[in-house]
């Protein structure tokens, strides 16, 4: 594997070699561009929009466009103009502790491998931020952009994870909230009921592109045979029971039949259980007095058979 970058960790009087290594890797199947009576492959042409001919790459350029069909050309001597330290440097700005940064500004972690001469320097910051509990935020240029970054201790090396700028995150506020003005008693607890139920100790194996293999699987058959593969699955009827008591009950109980099933299953039943939370959201205020009768109905009913320990808690 290449390194993408080399440069340095600095902080105060303190200098550490390093080369970042991407940490995640995700191999999407690629398909070609095909004319459909020959299935001769497509290409892309590099086009001018002025006059329609092809541009050859040693006659391109970039460019910034500053106003309606009005350019600036940049230069490669222009990008690295622009503080040519900074794009050998990971620059640790202050020390934060790791549960007081928003998650949603973290998105794509590098291995840090140690450079030659730096391995006590390495393992020093990693073990004080073990310790300490904190992280390092740094800025870095990878290419020709500056990244927000943090610097985390990982198993026993360093990982640096590129953040978002804090105003790259949109307001929570733009969005719409549920129109949902209280959740009931017996609403909550079989609610709690059932995440208990489903809940097991963290496996990464047991998660799969199942997507991914569905179509390695049907490019293969195509391949061997020339035809296509299964027909698709048909979509299971959606529910009109608006009593999100009842369908709590139900997830219950079919999880508990089921306990040993597969996490696609245990999926179905939390997608009906969201779905049904958002119906009932929003026919709420509809409801007539009978439905919150038998929803209380139901709702006791299941108070009444959970399990005794469940009882006394």
């Amino acid at each position: 594997m290449r390194a993408i970058w080399k440069g340095t960790i600095s902080f105060g009087l303190i200098s550490i070699p390093i080369s970042l290594y991407p940490a995640t890797q995700r191999e999407d199947l690629k398909f070609r561009l095909l004319r459909k009576s020959d299935l001769s492959p497509v290409n892309y042409k590099r086009v001018s929009e002025h006059d329609g001919k092809e541009v050859p790459w040693d006659q391109i350029v970039k460019g910034y466009e500053y106003e309606k069909e009005k350019f600036v050309v940049i230069k490669e001597e222009d990008f690295n103009r622009v503080d040519v330290e900074a794009t050998q440097t990971v620059d640790i700005l202050n020390f934060v502790k790791l549960d007081e940064v928003n998650p949603l500004l973290f998105y794509k972690p590098y291995y840090m491998e140690v450079g030659k001469g730096g391995d006590k320097a390495y393992a020093l910051l990693r073990e004080a931020l073990e310790s300490s509990g904190k992280i390092a935020i740094a800025k870095v240029v990878i290419k020709v952009r500056q990244h927000l970054a943090a610097i985390k201790p990982q198993e026993k090396g360093l990982m640096l994870e590129l953040m978002h700028f804090p105003d790259e995150i949109r307001d929570v506020s733009e969005f719409k909230v549920p129109a949902v003005k209280a959740i009931s008693k017996p609403e909550m607890k079989m609610a709690l009921q059932l995440i208990d139920s489903m809940s097991e100790k963290w496996n990464p194996e047991n998660y799969k592109d199942e997507y991914r293999e569905a179509l390695e699987k049907m490019i293969e058959h195509k391949i061997e045979t020339g035809e296509a593969g299964p027909a698709p699955k048909k979509k299971k009827p959606t529910s009109n029971i608006i009593d999100l008591a009842s369908v709590l009950q139900r997830s219950i109980q079919e999880v508990r039949k089921g306990s040993k099933g597969t996490g696609g299953a245990r999926e179905e039943h939390v997608r009906a259980v969201v779905k049904h939370a958002k119906r009932s959201a929003a026919a709420g205020t509809r409801r007539s007095a009978p439905a919150k009768k038998a929803a209380k109905k139901s709702a006791k009913k299941v108070a009444a058979k959970a399990p005794a320990h469940r009882k006394a808690a």
